[in-house]
């Protein structure tokens, strides 16, 4: 299985994730737009968007990674937060 093909199975499978903090939340979203997309690429939400500033923060977190490692760390994210939660990672 190559690297691609785990982190799309792992996106899918920390959807079925019963509880997480929002910090382990925000750690997958920024991995995973680090992943999929690259560099941030847009300006950070204004003042009036808090949600939308975490996640863009958790993004820019993750500047400068590389495509494979932020897979990588994804990975390694979602198999600790799945066994933590009693699931089969």
């Amino acid at each position: 299985m190559s690297l691609k093909e785990e982190f799309e199975q792992y996106a899918e499978k920390v959807k079925t994730l019963p509880s997480a903090t929002n910090d382990d939340l925000l750690i997958l979203y920024g991995l995973y737009k680090q992943a999929t997309v690259g560099d941030v690429n847009t300006d950070r939400p204004g003042l009036f968007d808090p949600k939308g500033k975490a996640k863009w923060d958790a993004w820019k977190a993750n500047e400068g990674k590389s495509q494979d490692d932020a897979m990588s760390n994804y990975i390694t994210k979602a198999k600790q937060l799945l066994e933590a939660a009693g699931l089969s990672a």
